[in-house]
């Protein structure tokens, strides 16, 4: 299975108002695990940033001013993203977004929707946890993710830490440690720092019993089921 986990930023809130995106972040995920792969491209907006934009990622109209305009990266884009599913939060807004820049170049309103499958953590966090705050730093709090290095919003780093806290939300245990202070279950209890493993690594070894070690260990279970009158769970069960 092939996971996108995308986030945007942009000039302001609403695409209708005339308002474009200026970053987009991607990282890759395949059968739950992050390989390496990642898209970020800044873009000019072609119009002015809102201030209150600027004061939540940063970005600045002098900055983008060299910096390619949608239609020069879109190919690129949709060649990196078709056919996964994407992970995003609150995904109206990035799929708006995103749709809104492919419709101006006259390839549809719903080019995304028509390439790419959805899957909005906004709406799983709110129904894993009603009532409670979802924002991505609430939940980078309760599953133990690390944001330290989110002064700003960028959509490059929101994917990456949006990728901890949707393995850690959807998945379960985060580390292998087995008890004390190194082990955790990867939950609401705060968790573990996720652990992650190449995508690269080599195969575990599989060990087998040898026929004498076979030998033993069904005469343990037949002394097991003697002393306790037949009872011995081990036999039931196979």
């Amino acid at each position: 299975m092939r996971q996108i986990v995308l986030d945007t930023e942009t000039t302001g809130l609403e695409p209708s108002q005339g308002h474009r995106i200026i970053e987009i972040g991607c990282v890759e995920l395949i059968n739950r695990k992050l390989t390496g792969r990642h898209y970020h491209q800044y873009i000019k907006p072609e119009r002015e940033i809102d201030e209150g934009a600027i004061e939540v990622h940063g970005i600045t109209n002098e900055f983008l001013a060299d910096k390619p305009v949608f239609k020069d990266i879109a190919d690129e884009f949709m060649e990196f993203v078709d056919g996964a599913e994407l992970v995003i939060h609150n995904a109206p807004f990035d799929v708006g977004f995103l749709n809104h820049e492919f419709n101006l170049l006259g390839r549809g309103s719903t080019v995304i929707n028509d390439r790419c499958s959805i899957l909005d953590t906004l709406a799983l966090a709110r129904n894993k946890h009603p009532g409670q705050k979802n924002n991505l730093d609430a939940l980078c709090k309760r599953y133990g993710a690390d944001n330290s290095a989110r002064d700003l919003h960028g959509a490059l780093l929101d994917a990456e830490i949006l990728a901890d806290v949707y393995l850690l939300m959807t998945g379960g245990q985060t580390n292998l440690a087995l008890g004390g202070a190194g082990s955790s279950s990867g939950m609401d209890d705060g968790g573990e720092e996720l652990v992650r493993v190449s995508a690269d690594r080599k195969p575990l070894p599989i060990i087998r019993a040898s026929a004498e070690e076979m030998a033993l260990h069904e005469k343990k279970l037949a002394e097991i089921d003697k002393a306790s009158g037949g009872e011995c769970l081990w036999l039931k069960q196979s």
